[in-house]
């Protein structure tokens, strides 16, 4: 792989872009907005604004540390610097587990919508072929696949911008036989029906509508010119996001009522059928297809990656490791956790499989708390240099108001209907992960103290002590006082 810093052929700023907004612009922006749309009315714009800002916070926090040391662990590799092994450990595989369960339920979610035009199809079937096409796909390697990710993306922005475009000319009255709308159903609706509660209620929806944008780090080992690319591929995602996301629900709003919108069915979809389209259900079939595709895609992306990163530092079996620009093996290895996540779909009972279906969103959520905790420790340790650019304005008062609102959005999950469940899986989850962390370490500890009994420490016929390094290192971790448990032994005091 490149070094660190070095200018290569790779993904370009466009193909970086259109990565991560294939991985964003998901069924959680086309279906799962109604929702957030539902708890807050109109006020909804306010929740997209602030979900806004605090993706910028999260972005540019990864940003920096990602241009100082572009590492394919990303924000796993920066939890372990800022907090030690343990950090590093917990993170990743919470993050991991959790998008291959998310993914497994997108493959069912597009084998549903499949069957609209293939009804003799199985799911299962269906959701298999699936699974085994996004893997073979990531196969091909960061430059094919981030080209075929951008035409992917363009399909589902264009839907967008043209779901805002017929939706402005209904509101002014230039469609054929439709009169003009205006403010339409916002005359007659509250501004705040349920109030800051109502807001506080949709963020958590929001959030995961904005959810994905991390594979920006995920890629950053093989983009070209990192310390350009990715400050420039975050300010495009940024401004295609806010700006398409809060165009779209401001036309949504004045076409329909908010209180009669279903958490089944698209809104945009509800909107555009309300006035008289009803090839709108059909054309959105395709672009929800098209948009888990791109998700699965971008996601599995990312998912190669960590799981390498995980293998490297000893965290997964050495049989994952791989030093090729393409993670062969931690993609593999991947598509066929996520062919077991689909069969459990079929095996267990419908309640505990939605139990764990409910970790993917507390994994993202973990994660991006992980960034802005991993961030803030970061920067107190490093100056700015032109190596480390500062970019997040207003440190460390927005790192603190970012790691507050995470808090508090990861709380308010029991009260979304569906996601407490998936607060409780994740932090047994994590609970989980730290002991076997712990228990892994105690018996690396106690293998190499007991070889250093064994041997006496001998030194060999050229005078060399006969332990293997890395045993003395888990040696030393395990009966050095000094060192606290989880600190990095590179961590400035």
């Amino acid at each position: 792989m490149a070094k660190t810093g070095e200018v290569k052929a790779g993904i370009s700023t466009f193909h970086l872009t259109m990565m991560a907004l294939g991985t964003v612009v998901g069924g959680s922006f086309f279906l799962g907005s109604g929702v957030g749309i539902k708890a807050a009315g109109p006020s909804i714009l306010i929740a997209y604004i602030i979900g806004g800002a605090l993706v910028y916070i999260i972005l540019y926090a990864l940003s920096e540390m990602t241009v100082a040391d572009p590492v394919s662990g990303s924000f796993r590799t920066y939890a372990e610097r800022s907090f030690g092994a343990g950090a590093g450990f917990v993170t990743g595989w919470v993050y991991w587990i959790g998008l291959i369960f998310a993914m497994s339920s997108e493959s069912i979610a597009a084998s549903t919508f499949l069957r609209v035009w293939f009804p003799n199809l199985s799911p299962g079937f269906t959701g298999t072929v699936i699974i085994v096409a996004v893997t073979l796909l990531n196969l091909l390697g960061a430059k094919y696949l981030s080209k075929l990710e951008s035409g992917l993306a363009a399909i589902k922005l264009i839907a967008i911008a043209g779901f805002i475009a017929i939706g402005l000319a209904i509101i002014a009255g230039l469609m054929p036989g439709t009169p003009a709308v205006g403010a339409g159903e916002l005359r007659s609706e509250p501004w705040l029906p349920g109030g800051i509660a109502g807001i506080a209620g949709s963020m958590l929806t929001v959030i995961l509508t904005y959810a994905g944008f991390e594979v920006i780090g995920l890629a950053a080992s093989e983009v070209r010119n990192p310390r350009e690319t990715i400050p420039r591929a975050i300010n495009l995602t940024l401004i295609s996001l806010i700006g398409l996301y809060v165009a779209a629900i401001a036309v949504i709003l004045p076409l329909f009522p908010t209180g009669g919108i279903l958490a089944d069915e698209s809104p945009l979809v509800l909107a555009l059928t309300r006035w008289g389209m009803g090839w709108a259900s059909t054309l959105m079939n395709i672009v929800m297809i098209t948009a888990i595709l791109s998700t699965m895609l971008a996601a599995m992306f990312g998912l190669g990656r960590m799981i390498r990163s995980l293998a490297a530092e000893g965290h997964a079996p050495n049989w994952l490791k791989d030093k090729t620009d393409v993670p062969y093996r931690g993609i593999l290895f991947s598509g066929a956790a996520m062919l077991a996540g689909l069969g459990l779909g079929y095996l267990l009972p419908q309640q505990v499989y939605l139990f764990l279906l409910s970790l993917g969103g507390f994994s993202l959520l973990f994660s991006y708390f992980v960034i802005l905790a991993s961030h803030y420790k970061w920067r107190r340790h490093t100056p700015c240099s032109p190596e480390a650019a500062c970019q997040l304005p207003g440190y460390p008062y927005t790192s603190w108001a970012g790691l507050i609102a995470m808090i508090a959005i990861i709380v308010s999950m029991p009260f979304i209907p569906g996601q407490g469940t998936g607060l409780v899986i994740g932090l047994v989850l994590v609970a989980l992960l730290s002991g076997t962390y712990y228990l892994k370490r105690r018996l690396a500890g106690r293998r190499a103290l007991g070889l250093r009994k064994y041997t006496g420490n001998a030194p060999d016929r050229a005078g060399r002590i006969r332990m293997p390094l890395a045993q003395m290192e888990a040696a030393e971790e395990v009966v050095n006082p000094a060192q606290p448990f989880g600190k990095h032994p590179d961590e400035p005091k």
